[in-house]
């Protein structure tokens, strides 16, 4: 199986699919689309956004969808019902998170990025907390093995860590947390190539 993955020269929405792949052995294939070429190519597109990916002949839009259609062929979405239910609460929790970061990076970076930091520790504990729940925080979100959950949270996490290094400092198994990630070999050898490094976080400039 193959993902053949659309995008915009940028990590955004596409990163956690990325690591998700690069971390299970997914052949992942990647189409670039410079900002320039995307008024052509909207109104091909599933739902008129990227990214969007054909797998096994489907075309999704929709990254979290995407993610979830990848988790449940991969056994990456726990092990039973419960645990699922679980996986998808606390990643519409990272979502509201994510979307703050975002709404604030596109719309308000200079006079929103303090409030956004001052508010960022209210949102963080609530993932201190539930990682602290499942082997004393010491593995994953959920379960005995990692969920599309996890990817989603770590490629959060490192984004926060680029906006404030010291953002994890009161969260210690959150802190662990991204660095067991990071030391993953696979995602740790993707995170030293020049296509990754090179790569812009945001499509405004703002990281």
């Amino acid at each position: 199986m193959t993902v053949h993955l659309v995008y915009f020269p940028v990590r955004g929405r596409a990163q956690s699919l990325k690591y998700l792949c690069k971390d299970n052995d997914i052949q992942l294939e990647e189409k670039v689309v410079q900002f320039g070429e995307w008024a052509d190519l909207k109104p091909k597109t599933p739902l008129g956004q990227l990214p969007y990916a054909t797998i096994d002949g489907i075309d999704l839009a929709q990254s979290n969808a995407i993610l979830r259609y990848l988790a449940r062929k991969h056994g990456l979405y726990g092990k039973d019902q419960n645990e699922a239910a679980k996986i998808d609460m606390l990643n519409d929790q990272q979502e509201d998170l994510r979307l703050s970061y975002l709404q604030m990076i596109y719309k308000d970076y200079e006079q929103g990025r303090e409030p956004f930091l001052q508010k960022l520790p209210d949102g963080l504990k609530i993932f201190e907390k539930y990682l602290s729940l499942n082997h004393d925080g010491k593995g994953y979100f959920v379960g005995e093995k990692a969920s599309f959950l996890d990817y989603n949270v770590f490629d959060l996490l490192d984004n926060l860590l680029v906006l404030s290094p010291t953002c994890l400092d009161s969260f210690p198994l959150l802190k662990a947390f991204h660095k067991r990630f990071a030391d993953k070999p696979k995602l740790h050898a993707y995170r030293e190539t020049e296509e990754f490094k090179k790569m812009p976080i945001n499509g405004n400039g703002k990281q």
